[in-house]
């Protein structure tokens, strides 16, 4: 396949992926940069054509990325795009079967996700400084991030008219441009009616639209620049370093959890299209409830061996 066949392949994917998946553009290139690879082991084992695919085939390609050194996340991700790919490829008639292999796939390592403590989050979200001029928005949107558990695209997608200060909820938009309403409590809500009131109408101008939250120069938040604040302000708090917005959201399921959230529930407010995904949180909630009682509990600690020595 040439350059010129293979770009009007991925421009077509791509278009699928936004078009009827309604797939965000960052995540539409990152499927079509992933499978850049692909194309390039063809080219060097002389694969002729999308048709002459195979699993053999595939399985050559991901062990040629591992020789590569692509980090096992890294693989697991070009996986998951060419899972779509194929499904796409087979519905066009472009192939005649999936050539990815059934089992012995790489799977993502399991990790539990990390969280903040309740006071570490109470820290961040409190951590700007009021009597600075941006100050009253960086708090509104701290207190956002973690009272609703929304993503970095999520909030910075918000609009003015997805708040209702009334009923304390906030509409959002999620991925494949689903909506779902969301739930904030009574300190998020203050801190967006103080920003709403006294700061963002000095922020506005023609660039600015609907957002809900503008940068110095009234244009609207970029995720970028969400994420260095959440950065920014962990340091500032004293946190560990590695804190971003996922982390917020994180800390948003399990506090719910431990505070005897149902997990459907959770589910809902995250926006998680099966119990599975959320399932990883009561995966934490039990490792911090094992932790603490290993630590707490006089009998947890290892005893040194019983005897009977003496004993008759």
């Amino acid at each position: 396949m040439n350059p010129t066949e293979r770009n009007a392949l991925l421009a077509r994917f791509s278009n699928h992926l936004s078009a009827e998946r309604g797939l965000a553009a960052l995540t539409v290139r990152n499927y079509s940069t992933d499978l850049g690879p692909l194309f390039d082991y063809m080219s060097e084992k002389d694969v002729e054509g999308l048709r002459a695919l195979n699993r053999d085939i595939i399985r050559g390609y991901l062990g040629w990325l591992v020789k590569l050194g692509y980090a096992r996340s890294s693989i697991v991700r070009k996986l998951s795009g060419l899972r779509s790919f194929f499904r796409w490829l087979l519905r066009e008639g472009m192939i005649d079967i999936d050539p990815l292999p059934r089992r012995g796939v790489m799977k993502r390592e399991s990790r539990l996700p990390r969280f903040l403590s309740q006071r570490e989050a109470a820290s961040l979200v409190s951590s700007p400084d009021m009597s600075e001029r941006l100050g009253p928005r960086d708090r509104a949107l701290l207190e956002t991030l973690y009272a609703g558990g929304l993503r970095v695209s999520e909030i910075a997608g918000l609009k003015v008219d997805d708040i209702n200060l009334g009923t304390r909820e906030v509409r959002v938009t999620g991925k494949g441009s689903k909506q779902r309403a969301v739930l904030i409590g009574e300190t998020a809500r203050d801190a967006i009616s103080l920003y709403l009131g006294e700061l963002r109408p000095k922020l506005v101008n023609a660039k600015s639209g609907s957002a809900l939250f503008l940068s110095r120069l009234g244009t609207p938040l970029s995720q970028r620049s969400i994420q260095e604040k959440v950065r920014r302000y962990a340091v500032k708090a004293g946190l560990r370093s590695g804190i971003h917005t996922h982390t917020l959201r994180h800390s948003f399921a399990t506090h719910l959890l431990d505070g005897g959230a149902d997990l459907r529930v959770v589910q809902e407010l995250l926006g998680h299209s099966s119990p599975a995904t959320t399932q990883i949180y009561t995966h934490v909630t039990q490792a911090k409830a094992k932790e603490v009682y290993l630590s707490a509990h006089p009998r947890a600690a290892k005893a040194t061996p019983l005897s009977l020595e003496g004993e008759r």
